[in-house]
C-alpha cells in the first residue's frame, strides 16, 4: 500500500490549522467573549469547510484547500458586516472581496491545468465577482438567519448564474492554455461544480448565520476540544503511516 506524499502533507496541514483553531475557541473568554472576533471565525471556519469540501470532491483536494480558504475569508467578513447591518460596500470592497476569491480559485486551477489556464481563470473570475457585485448579486443577498435552511429563488437564481460564467470561464481559459481538445468537459464540470455547491451553501446560509449569533459559550468550548482532537488524529496520520510501514511516493 502507498500514498501520495501530497496528499500526506495536506493532511498534517490541516490537522495543524485545525489544533489552531481549536484553541482560539477554548480561549473564548480571552478574545473577548460575544464581542470578540470569534463569531467572525466562526463564519469563516463553516464556509471555508463547506465550499473546501464541496470543490474538493468535485474538482480535487488542492483546488478544495484553496478556494475553501479564499472564501472562508472573505465570507466571513462579509456575512459578520451584514449580521452589524453594516453601510452599503463600495467598489474597492467589492474588488478586494472578489480578488481574494479569484486568487483562490487560481491556486486551484493552476495545480490543475497549469499556470496560463490558473491564471487567466483567477482574472476572469474577480472581473466577473465584481460586476456582480455592482449588479446587485452578492453572497449577503436576502440574508435573513433563520432555524432552518432556505434558497430564495434570488439566491437559486445567481447560482445558476454563476454555473453558466465559471462554465463559460472554464471554457475560454482551456483555449487560452491551448487545451482545445477538452474544453468543453473543462467547462462544463467546473461550471456544475461551482454552481451546485454554491447553490447548496446558499441555502445552508441562514441557518449557519443563526447559529453563528446564537451558539452558547460552553458549546464554543466544547467545540474547539473538537478541533484539536481532530486535528491531533491528523497529524498523527504520518506516524502510523511509518509503525504500518505503508509507503510514501
Amino acid at each position: 500500500m502507498t500514498i501520495d506524499k501530497h496528499t500526506l502533507a495536506l493532511v498534517s496541514i490541516a490537522g495543524s490549522s485545525l489544533d489552531v483553531l481549536g484553541a482560539l475557541y477554548l480561549a473564548y473568554d480571552l478574545l473577548g467573549g460575544e464581542h470578540g472576533p470569534l463569531r467572525t471565525l466562526s463564519r469563516g471556519v463553516t464556509y471555508g469547510a463547506l465550499f473546501g469540501a464541496g470543490y474538493g470532491l468535485a474538482l480535487g483536494p488542492v483546488f478544495g484547500l484553496a478556494t475553501g480558504l479564499a472564501h472562508g475569508i472573505t465570507l466571513a467578513w462579509e456575512y459578520s458586516r451584514a449580521s452589524r447591518r453594516g453601510p452599503k460596500p463600495g467598489f474597492w470592497y467589492d474588488f478586494a472581496m472578489s480578488a481574494i476569491r479569484g486568487g483562490g480559485f487560481a491556486l486551484g486551477a493552476t495545480y490543475l491545468h497549469g499556470g496560463t489556464f490558473g491564471a487567466t481563470f483567477g482574472a476572469l473570475s474577480t472581473v466577473g465577482q465584481v460586476l456582480a457585485y455592482r449588479a446587485g448579486i452578492r453572497p449577503t443577498l436576502d440574508y435573513q438567519p433563520a432555524t432552518r435552511p432556505r434558497l430564495t429563488k434570488h439566491q437559486f437564481l445567481a447560482a445558476v448564474n454563476r454555473t453558466m460564467g465559471y462554465a463559460a470561464a472554464g471554457y475560454i481559459c482551456a483555449f487560452v492554455a491551448h487545451q482545445r481538445a477538452q474544453a468543453l468537459s473543462v467547462g462544463v464540470r467546473t461550471g456544475l461544480a461551482i454552481g451546485v455547491v454554491t447553490a447548496i451553501v446558499n441555502a445552508c446560509t441562514p441557518f449557519i448565520e443563526w447559529s453563528a449569533d446564537h451558539v452558547p459559550e460552553k458549546r464554543m468550548g466544547v467545540f474547539g476540544i473538537g478541533l484539536i482532537l481532530i486535528g491531533f488524529a491528523l497529524q498523527s496520520v504520518q506516524y502510523w503511516l511509518s509503525l504500518l510501514d505503508v509507503s510514501v511516493l
